[in-house]
């Protein structure tokens, strides 16, 4: 990979790569610190990559490089879904900020492999490459994310 390679995929990739991280930690700093970091993995190690493995080998390291960031923090999420705000019949709500605080009710590892699949496009393979899981588990963590989801909307569903 030569410099110049290195300076096209980080004008390709840093925006997507970033909005991956930051919709999974939620706080630009660290997002930054995880982006940042994993570019100069790639860096390190641009000697031993080919150029068409760059994205997957960045979104790799990022992710690996997150749940080590929320281990660390010892963050956990917990869902409440009882103790949501309710939507008045006057007001309208925001069906993205909603959408948005449901999918930060998922688990680290749910919340994740959604995000790869449905917002970046990954396919069950590349996402199985990238978490280290098996393509099985990473169908589940899929499954269980949507069907929570789809349960928390449903019931929002009913105060609009």
């Amino acid at each position: 990979m030569t410099i110049d390679d290195f300076n096209n995929i980080v004008d390709l990739y840093a925006d997507s790569l970033y909005r991956f991280i930051l919709k999974n930690i939620k706080n630009k700093e660290k997002a930054e610190d995880i982006v940042q970091e994993s570019f100069e993995q790639l860096w390190k190690n641009a000697h031993k990559l080919d150029v068409s493995k760059a994205k997957s080998y960045l979104f790799t390291t990022a992710y690996h490089k997150l749940i080590d960031t929320v281990k660390k923090d010892k963050r956990i999420i917990i869902g409440d879904i009882e103790n949501e705000k309710t939507v008045t019949p006057n007001e309208s709500p925001d069906l993205q900020n909603i959408l948005h605080k449901a999918i930060d009710k998922l688990p680290t590892i749910q919340k994740a492999v959604l995000l790869l699949r449905d917002y970046e496009g990954y396919s069950y393979k590349e996402i199985e490459q990238i978490t280290g899981l098996s393509e099985s588990q990473v169908k589940v963590y899929i499954f269980r994310a949507r069907h929570f989801l789809k349960e928390y909307l449903g019931k929002i569903d009913i105060l609009i």
